[in-house]
Parts: C-alpha cells; sequence; structure tokens
C-alpha cells in the first residue's frame, strides 16, 4: 500500500481505528521479517533494509496522529485577530504540507475566514507550525550538519540520515533561520549555578580568516581574488586562500575545572609519561560570540560583559587567555581598568610553540629528527617559567653558528616573541 493511499484510507477511518494505517504498515514489515527473504539476508543487510523501509512507519504514525487531531478539533465560539478582526465564517479540510524528518504528511485543520482577510488556522498554533514547510525537526538537523561542512555535505548527511531530500538553498536558508536566534538564546539563558563561584573565569579571544564566498569579501580583496588563478578547478590549494578570506573576531567565556600539571603532563617525552600524564582543565558552561567584521573591541568587550554578568562581585579569580595579539593584550589591560580588575593574561601555549618550531629551522633542516629534540627541550623550559632564558639563549646560538640574516630569521623572530610575552608566559 502506498502513503497516499494509506493516508486517504485513513480518513474514513478516522471514527474507528485511527491508527489503522500504521497498524498494517507494522505488520507488513513484521510479515516480511517472518519471510523467507528476510532469513536469508545478513545483518549488515537486514539494517539497510529497516533503515529504508522503515522510515515509512514513523511518518505513517505522525500521519494518523494528525489526522486524528484533524478529526477531534472542535470550532471555537469566536476567533479574532491582533489587530481585532472577528473570523466568523469557518471552513473545513484546509490542509498543507509539513516535511518533518520522517518524511512529507499532511496537516488538516480548521479555517477561519473573513472577506479581505488571511485565513487563520488556531490548530498551526496548538502544533507550533513553522510559516514554511519545514518541521522544527529539520531545521535543527539542518543547522547541525551546515555547520561540519559544505551545505552539499549538509545535503547528503540528512538524506543518509533521514531519506528525506531537501534542496541546497532550502539547507542555505534553514541553517540562515537557526543562526537569528543566536542573541535570543543567550539573553535567555540561566544565571550560572553558585557551584561555579569558587572555579577560575576564563575569558578567551582569538582572530581568524574565515575563507569566504567571493559576493561576501570586501571590494579590495575581491578585486586581487579576481585577478589570481589557482592550481586545481575544484579546491583551493596551499596559499591559495590568500584574497579570498575576511577575519572574524571569536569570543568566548568559561568556567575552568582547575588541573594541576607539571611540563611532562603537556609535554610527555616517554611512554611512561604519556601514561601518567594528568589530563587538563576541562571548560564548563561555556558562552561564546563572533564577528565577522574583525571588530575586536566589541568582541573583547562582550567578553568582559559576560564574565561581569557571571561574577559581578568580582570574587572569582579572571584569567583571559590570548594568542599574543598585542591589540588583544592591550584591549584586555584597558577592559581590565576600566572595570577595577585584576585580570591575569596568559598566551595560549600552542601559539607559542609555533614560534619555537619557527626558530628551529633556523638550526636543523627540515623534516630533520633532531628538531623535535629541540622543540621540546626550549618548549619545556618555557613552561618551567624559563621564557626569558630561552629567549636570550637563542639569539645566542645563532649568532655563535655564524647564520645570515635570512637564516635566523626564525630564531629572532622567537626570541622577540618570547621576550615581548615573557609577563604571560610566567
Amino acid at each position: 500500500m502506498s502513503a497516499t493511499e494509506a493516508d486517504a484510507g485513513h480518513a474514513k477511518a478516522a471514527d474507528g481505528d485511527a491508527f489503522a494505517a500504521s497498524r498494517a504498515g507494522f505488520d507488513s514489515l513484521v510479515g516480511w521479517l517472518f519471510g523467507a527473504q528476510a532469513s536469508n539476508l545478513e545483518h549488515a543487510e537486514l539494517e539497510t533494509y529497516l533503515q529504508v523501509s522503515g522510515r515509512e512507519l514513523p511518518r505513517q504514525l505522525t500521519q494518523d496522529h494528525l489526522d486524528l487531531r484533524a478529526h477531534r478539533e472542535q470550532r471555537l465560539p469566536e476567533v479574532i485577530d491582533t489587530d481585532g478582526v472577528s473570523r466568523t465564517h469557518v471552513e473545513a479540510d484546509h490542509t498543507r504540507t509539513l516535511a518533518t524528518v520522517f518524511g512529507e504528511v499532511r496537516v488538516t485543520r480548521l479555517a477561519y475566514r473573513a472577506r479581505g482577510h488571511t485565513n487563520l488556522h488556531p490548530a498551526d498554533a496548538a502544533l507550533n507550525l513553522p510559516a514554511e514547510k519545514h518541521s522544527h525537526g529539520l531545521r535543527p538537523l539542518a543547522a547541525i550538519e551546515a555547520s561540519r561542512g559544505s551545505f552539499d555535505g549538509a545535503l547528503e548527511a540528512i538524506e543518509r540520515t533521514t531519506g528525506v531530500r531537501l534542496g541546497k538553498r532550502q539547507v542555505e536558508g534553514l541553517a540562515t533561520k537557526a543562526a537569528a536566534d543566536f542573541d535570543t538564546f543567550y539573553d535567555q539563558r540561566r544565571a550560572p549555578s553558585r557551584d561555579s563561584d569558587e572555579l577560575p573565569l576564563v575569558l578567551s579571544y582569538d582572530g581568524t580568516g574565515v575563507v569566504m564566498r567571493r559576493d561576501a569579501l570586501r571590494p579590495a580583496t575581491a578585486k586581487a581574488a579576481a585577478t589570481s588563478t589557482t592550481k586545481l578547478a575544484t579546491r583551493l590549494s596551499k596559499g591559495e586562500k590568500r584574497n579570498r578570506k575576511r577575519m572574524a573576531e571569536v569570543g568566548a567565556v568559561y568556567d575552568a575545572l582547575p588541573a594541576i600539571r607539571g611540563p611532562a603532563d603537556i609535554l610527555p617525552a616517554t611512554d611512561e609519561q604519556r601514561r601518567t600524564a594528568r589530563p587538563g582543565p576541562v571548560a564548563a558552561n561555556k558562552w561564546l560570540t563572533v564577528s565577522v567584521t574583525n571588530d575586536a573591541a566589541t568582541v573583547i568587550g562582550g567578553v568582559f560583559d559576560e564574565a561581569q554578568r557571571r561574577d559581578p562581585g568580582h570574587q572569582r579569580r579572571w584569567i583571559a587567555l590570548v594568542d599574543g595579539n598585542k591589540h588583544q593584550i592591550d584591549r584586555t589591560h584597558a577592559e581590565a581598568r576600566s572595570r577595577a580588575l585584576d585580570v591575569a593574561i596568559v598566551v595560549d601555549f600552542v601559539h607559542v610553540i609555533e614560534y619555537i618550531w619557527k626558530a628551529a629551522w633556523s638550526f636543523h633542516d627540515e623534516a630533520d629528527p633532531a628538531a623535535e629534540h629541540w622543540v621540546r627541550d626550549k618548549a619545556t623550559a618555557v613552561l618551567d617559567g624559563n621564557a626569558r632564558q630561552v629567549a636570550a639563549g637563542i639569539p645566542r646560538a645563532a649568532t655563535r653558528r655564524a647564520l645570515s640574516s635570512s637564516q635566523r630569521a626564525g630564531a629572532d623572530a622567537c626570541a622577540d616573541y618570547l621576550i615581548n610575552k615573557a609577563a604571560c608566559l610566567d
């Protein structure tokens, strides 16, 4: 029996067994499982069959339930819209389509009418139906899958999971609508639990380049991108993302569950150290914000506002985790002064070790295994609180080896970075 035939048959049986079509579908599926064909399948083939054929059952259950609600809908004595217009005429059997995670269903309800005005359907409000076709179950699924990668990938993931086939523009629209609730979501959030009062409060922000659609680039960047060439037709190769990005500023606030660790826990050198390494801190109650206009001042100000909301009395330990950008550090000091706060600034070690790797190539050939040992030694010393000593030793080593200006460029850049950020590396 097709879905259309089942739906039509059920409408006639609404006064009797409202879920007759669903029961028939279930019995049919069970009957097939009893049969010889199913008995000869391997488990993977059985999974595939049930995953595909079994999707019709929850769709039919949903349809049967909606039809039952339509059959039970009672005419209201009075319906008045927000403009005070009364709907005095009622028509039955007005339908609309709803695309759900199980497939498309039909919603039938009463329409309350008034000449010169659009129809009202109180049942739509009772069901909290969206104005558009796609259900509130499909919307978060589209947003989640779109956030994982491309819209094409989201289409494939949704169809693979649910069997529902959407258009690319539909997924783009659903993801955009989901993002529109970002600020409202945070405005309605609850205050953190009092259990977090003793935990450090971490503020973090970072600038990152985001590859954009060409029509979203700034004019000068778009002009440069238009004159560039690419090696491949379907993707950008290494170095080709230049002139295709816009800078975004990302900010976060979270409560940190502390973890006391030593350098060997962070950079274990042996199997024994890896086995016994203590885990790192855990972030809880995360809050996020982003500016695609690269407005660092606004993002950092927003981060401080959220931290202030969590700790208005400044009773907790505030820690700012940054990537070493001077403007970020200056803005952190300015915000802290304006709020009479003592904020400890810590440079993210991931950025530190990248500079140490740059220095390593001043002393080692590329892919030389000895570079790993050199980096570990210097990085461990920084973690031990000896950033200034490391910064002093690297240029001396470059001088002793009589390296040219180009050869020692990475070493000098690392030394300058460690000296400038030493106060944030204690």
